[in-house]
């Protein structure tokens, strides 16, 4: 793309932007700082952010919840089911543009180092393979974006390990059920009082 037409589209995009602001509420934050919290989502620059707040608004009321917007975007798997048995289904129709930018950004965000949506993609692709896995990173990431939407807040990323820090009775309670499904018994003492 040559300098002119890159220099007249982000000129556009800053015209339309600030169109936005003038046509919103005065009570509701404007276009521009909801685009700069958005940017703080990893792998979410200021082109998907604008594309993701045009998307789904900046009023999020019409959402009760964050299950609300991802069944709206088409980001929950549909449900296939008969009696007795259930069907792998494909995920529901919705906000295309949404679906597309979601996913471009859950691949930047899976390649950074230390962050949770990395973690939650390596984690899933190794059960359910990688289309999958990032659709599940995507879902989490406007889930994310849903909470900070209602709430005005920054991206606070969980880091890489925070599936791994449960707490020890959990952890334990998790291992004496695997064994017990292999057929053992298993009695837990803690090392202070074991004999």
């Amino acid at each position: 793309m040559s300098k002119r037409k890159r220099r007249w589209s982000r000129e556009f995009k800053e015209a339309a932007v600030a169109r936005m602001d003038e046509e919103g509420d005065t009570d509701q934050a404007s276009c521009r700082s909801l685009i700069n919290l958005l940017c703080s989502v990893p792998g979410i620059n200021v082109l998907g952010a604008t594309i993701i707040l045009a998307e789904i608004g900046r009023d999020m009321s019409h959402f009760p919840t964050a299950g609300h917007l991802l069944a709206w975007a088409g980001m929950c798997p549909g449900q296939n089911e008969s009696p007795g048995k259930r069907k792998a289904a494909r995920l529901r129709k919705g906000a295309a543009w949404l679906k597309t930018i979601l996913d471009q950004c859950a691949w930047a965000a899976t390649r950074k180092k230390d962050s949770y949506y990395g973690a939650q993609f390596k984690r899933f692709r190794a059960k359910r393979g990688p289309k999958k896995a990032i659709c599940a990173a995507a879902a989490s990431m406007l889930t994310a974006i849903y909470h900070m939407l209602m709430d005005g807040t920054r991206h606070q990323d969980r880091g890489a390990d925070h599936s791994n820090r449960r707490s020890t009775n959990a952890k334990a309670r998790h291992h004496v059920t695997q064994l017990a499904r292999l057929g053992f018994h298993v009695e837990l003492q803690p090392l202070a009082q074991a004999p």
